[in-house]
């Protein structure tokens, strides 16, 4: 009897990880704060924008969405952590990779199965911030509409701040094996350098350019920042904080016992 094709057990082990995530009760808790959690912040920030004095210029239209999404950030990086820290918790590690030798597979399933999951919420909560952001706006004269120079691609950029943040979770889960420390160590590689924004002219946009959620702004907004790397570059910062993490799971999950 031939031994099942490659094809073969990377569907078994991405059902295997899909099933894992969708049967427990963190999944759906940890998704539903992060798509009312932002979808009600933004509107706030919308409201607040309306009422801002008419003097100076305009705050960017996109703005409100963006900021709502960072509200989000710690759900879905809950949910990226307990991905791996709770098999390890529980023990139930020692069955996945009896079953699946092949450790950087099942990062791998992981990864993937996390990723499709909250990028398609985080898509769908930016598009609905989007839509009610503008329709307040429009109120008063200060929404764009979708079709605007920059927008779509904006929007789309702003939805993949959550896939990043879960799948940054995950990697610090793999690597740290608990969940209250992958946890805190997650919140704290997020929020922690934004401390640079504090820095004095020209150090906050040197500095800040490098973190996170500065680059998540940057990419998302209809006015970036001067100070800041371009939309492009600032994608490329965006993207490297988990595939730098995922690299280095993928390098230690082979060399410890588990």
């Amino acid at each position: 009897m031939s031994s099942p094709t490659l094809a073969i057990r990377a569907l078994d082990l991405l059902g295997s990880e899909w099933t894992k995530v969708r049967s427990v009760r963190s999944t759906f808790w940890s998704l539903l704060v992060a798509v009312v959690t932002p979808i009600a912040v933004s509107a706030v920030v919308a409201f607040a924008f309306t009422n801002a004095p008419g003097r100076g210029p305009r705050p960017d239209p996109l703005l409100p969405g963006v900021i709502s999404l960072e509200y989000a950030v710690i759900a879905v990086s809950v949910l990226g952590v307990l991905a791996f820290s709770a098999e390890y918790s529980t023990g139930l590690i020692q069955v996945t990779f009896t079953a699946a030798p092949r450790r950087r597979a099942v990062l791998a399933a992981k990864a993937v199965v996390l990723a499709g999951l909250t990028l398609a919420v985080g898509e769908a909560v930016a598009f609905a911030s989007f839509g009610l952001d503008q329709a307040i706006l429009a109120s008063h004269g200060q929404g764009v509409s979708l079709g605007h120079p920059g927008v779509p691609g904006a929007v789309l950029s702003a939805g993949l701040l959550l896939c990043v943040c879960a799948l940054l979770g995950l990697a610090l889960g793999a690597i740290i094996r608990h969940t209250a420390g992958g946890i805190a160590a997650t919140i704290a590689v997020i929020l922690v350098p934004g401390i640079a924004a504090l820095l004095p002219s020209p150090w906050d946009g040197r500095i800040g350019r490098f973190t996170l959620l500065e680059a998540a702004q940057q990419v998302s907004a209809l006015h970036p920042a001067a100070d800041l790397f371009s939309p492009g570059w600032s994608l490329l910062v965006l993207l490297a904080w988990p595939a730098a993490s995922l690299a280095a799971a993928a390098l230690l999950i082979t060399r410890r016992d588990a």
